[in-house]
């Protein structure tokens, strides 16, 4: 195992040093900016509106201005003018956004081979101008990326540092008094929030409500080992800000028994287990619109919490096929991630020992009656956000982004909600909705552009784009972010991309690797 890591690390060593080897695919930031006849999509559930100018000064917009109507030629003396050393970027007929908040983003990991470099660029290629890392590699190594990239030191979105809870203790959080130590050290130590897996009662008590008293926000996936005495409704009474999956959300809906329905042969350490039965929850919680299923969604609604869903990350269970054979592995996905896609029995995630129709059709199920409880706590009132979880289960980063949004408007979302979603209702739940989230005076300039109306075909947004017969009867791709700007930096996303392919290319040679199905 010592070898196999070391060989990761020797290719993260040599995708540094190649990317390094690349002109930068970014401008500015520049002391003013205008993004001229473009059309914006706000991010705060307004219909688009446009021709509009964007004028940005030194990262922050200073002005807004309508000037013209569709299919009218504009007036320049209606339009903002460009300061000497300013820059103009021509959007006529394309499409602005708030840059996308992605609630889940692991950077990479040892595991799968998969550096910051390679990561940062999928994300900022589809239009992730923000990032809450749910614990990772330590606190310091997010920490130092966060400082790098709120500098402009490298290519990377903006990052806010969850803490795994206990992660970087000397010794296991055994009592309420060392939880409330870690949690006071977990601020010095530069972190936004805490992410929480489950621990006793009163544990869990004592660190949300040192947490809150700190002014920091919390993420939690209610782990299987700890929900039995603690899901979500506890949580967030006790001060949790938002939870990520649906992990203990069923368990808190459960009326006729209080833990899941487990085998009598089930084991949590096998992953087919894990997933197989995870599959089953939703069945066994309490029917949608029934007085205990309403009781908790309004509670959880009173409380102001957050539910980043994440469907995409288990999109595999209920159709492998489809997760697997993605067309973007082939030109977007390492090796080295590919491998730990594969079935294994030690992989996490890699639940595919024996994955069959049965497994699918309970998973269908599961995730009708999952959407159903999102799309109406969301039409409630409720906050829903955007996360991805990507690097995992055959999600690749940024582009499995983009397949949550799908996924969002397949629980009933409309387009507009679903970019709600993914922005303002993101900066809300990190608290940094007066820096970003939507597009106006006094923001951060943190945008996406894209040529084709993303409201339409969500599918555009893919760094691949979306597939379209002309009228002259010719197979073309649209759409693909063009640009994503991040606080005020303008980034090529299709030569981002470029870079990324650049990245996979190099390692299929050095290991003489070729993307094959399992079993072949």
């Amino acid at each position: 195992m010592k070898a196999f890591h070391t060989f990761f690390l020797f290719l993260i060593v040599s995708f540094n040093f190649s990317v390094a080897q690349n002109q930068s695919p970014s401008e500015g930031p520049f002391s003013q900016l205008i993004i001229r006849g473009v059309t914006l999509i706000n991010g705060n559930g307004a219909p688009p509106i446009g021709p509009v100018d964007i004028t940005v000064e030194n990262d922050k917009i200073t002005a807004i201005d309508v000037v013209g109507y569709p299919g009218v030629a504009i007036h320049d003396k209606k339009r903002p003018k460009l300061k000497n050393g300013g820059k103009e970027l021509d959007a006529a007929s394309m499409f602005i956004l708030p840059g996308f908040i992605d609630m889940h983003g692991h950077i990479g990991g040892i595991s799968q081979g998969a550096d910051w470099e390679y990561v940062f660029r999928l994300w900022l290629a589809h239009g992730v101008t923000t990032v809450r890392e749910p614990s990772g590699r330590g606190i310091q190594y997010a920490v130092d990326l966060k400082k790098r990239s709120a500098k402009n030191e490298i290519i990377a979105p903006r990052i806010l540092a969850y803490t795994g809870f206990g992660q970087g203790s000397k010794s296991p959080i055994s009592s309420p008094e060392q939880a409330r130590e870690w949690v006071k050290q977990n601020t010095k130590n530069g972190a936004d929030g805490i992410k929480f897996f489950g621990a006793e009662p009163e544990i869990m008590s004592a660190a949300l409500d040192e947490n809150k008293k700190l002014g920091l926000r919390s993420a939690a996936h209610h782990a299987q080992l700890s929900v039995a005495r603690w899901n979500v409704l506890h949580s967030a009474r006790a001060g949790l800000t938002s939870m990520e999956h649906w992990y203990g959300l069923p368990e808190a809906l459960f009326d006729d028994r209080t833990v899941q329905d487990y085998p009598l042969d089930y084991n949590y350490q096998n992953e087919q287990h894990r997933f197989g039965e995870a599959g089953k929850l939703w069945k066994q919680a309490a029917k949608p619109y029934s007085d205990h299923w309403n009781d908790v969604m309004n509670e959880l609604i009173s409380l102001d919490f957050t539910m980043v869903p994440t469907f995409n990350i288990y999109e595999a269970s209920r159709d492998l096929h489809r997760a697997r054979r993605a067309e973007w592995h082939e030109d977007y996905t390492l090796p080295s991630l590919w491998r730990f896609y594969q079935p294994s029995k030690i992989s996490h995630g890699s639940y595919w020992h024996y994955w069959g129709t049965e497994e699918e059709v309970a998973w269908k199920e599961n995730f009708n009656l999952w959407m159903t409880f999102i799309n109406e706590y969301k039409n409630r009132g409720g906050r829903i956000a955007t996360g991805s979880d990507s690097g995992f289960i055959f999600q690749l980063y940024g582009f499995a982004y983009i397949r949550e949004m799908e996924l969002l408007r397949e629980a009933g979302f409309h387009p507009l909600e679903i970019i709600r979603s993914a922005t303002l209702n993101g900066a809300e739940a990190l608290g940094i909705s007066d820096e970003t989230g939507s597009i106006e005076i006094g923001k951060s300039a943190d945008f996406v552009i894209v040529e084709e109306n993303p409201l339409q075909n969500l599918k555009v947004l893919y760094g691949t784009g979306a597939i379209k017969l002309t009228e002259d009867n010719e197979v073309v791709r649209v759409g693909g972010v063009k640009y994503t700007i991040r606080q005020g930096v303008i980034y090529d996303a299709k030569q981002l991309l470029k870079e990324v392919k650049e990245m996979v290319d190099e390692a299929k040679v050095k290991e003489n690797f070729t993307i094959t199905q399992p079993g072949n």
